[in-house]
């Protein structure tokens, strides 16, 4: 397909595609979304996989089939700063441990000068949903491969990404996809427990689920 076509298909598209990552969160913003009145946006979900690469994957292959107006990627995640129950709204996506280990300490991308580990999240969709989840905490999502469990790595990650206010694992993935096909990308976080040591009992994932149903209500308004 050329450049001209691909731009007017994107152009006329108005359906959103919301990527979760496991069935629970992919049926909790359906849930949200069926409490939106008619003549809301048409949401299509996915349930990607856990994982960047599942997520970069699935979401490539759905860009691929239809065009969509927006890609925003939603989930639980660990949060920096941002209470349990509470929601993250990604300004950001930055994959944090992609790069190399070395004697001097980790290296990004960026100092390997092998290309960004960072997408910036679309400002008008990013803005849109600010505006209809108002107690969204705003900030950089980072996507990890390994979820943090130590008090030593989350110290780490706050220095190294001071604006940082969620992490997750698929984030970037979606992201990279969606940068790829030039479609408008956004990332939303329910919180479910703290970044940090790793404490099963202190997690909070029914709270998390029932924010991210407050999410698919706002995704179904973004017609309007």
């Amino acid at each position: 397909m050329r450049l001209r076509e691909r731009a007017h298909r994107l152009a006329r598209a108005s359906a959103v595609l919301v990527v979760t990552s496991v069935a629970a969160e992919r049926e909790a913003i359906e849930a949200g979304v069926s409490t939106a009145p008619p003549a809301s946006a048409d949401i299509v979900t996915l349930e990607a996989g856990v994982g960047v690469a599942n997520a970069a994957a699935a979401t490539a292959a759905a860009l691929a089939q239809r065009p969509f107006a927006a890609v925003v990627n939603v989930g639980i995640a660990g949060g920096i700063g941002v209470p349990v129950g509470g929601l993250a709204l990604g300004t950001a996506s930055v994959a944090a441990d992609l790069g190399a280990d070395s004697p001097d300490g980790f290296l990004s991308l960026e100092d390997l000068g092998l290309g960004s580990s960072t997408v910036e999240c679309d400002p008008d969709l990013t803005e849109r949903l600010a505006t209809r989840l108002p107690d969204a905490v705003r900030g950089t999502i980072l996507t990890v491969s390994t979820v943090t469990g130590t008090a030593a790595r989350a110290d780490w990650l706050r220095t190294r990404h001071p604006a940082a206010v969620a992490e997750a694992m698929e984030g970037f993935g979606v992201a990279i996809a969606a940068a790829r096909a030039g479609v408008p990308f956004a990332e939303v976080r329910a919180v479910s427990n703290a970044v940090g040591p790793r404490d099963r009992a202190a997690w909070r994932i029914g709270d998390a689920l029932t924010a991210l149903q407050r999410v698919g209500s706002a995704l179904a308004t973004l017609r309007r």
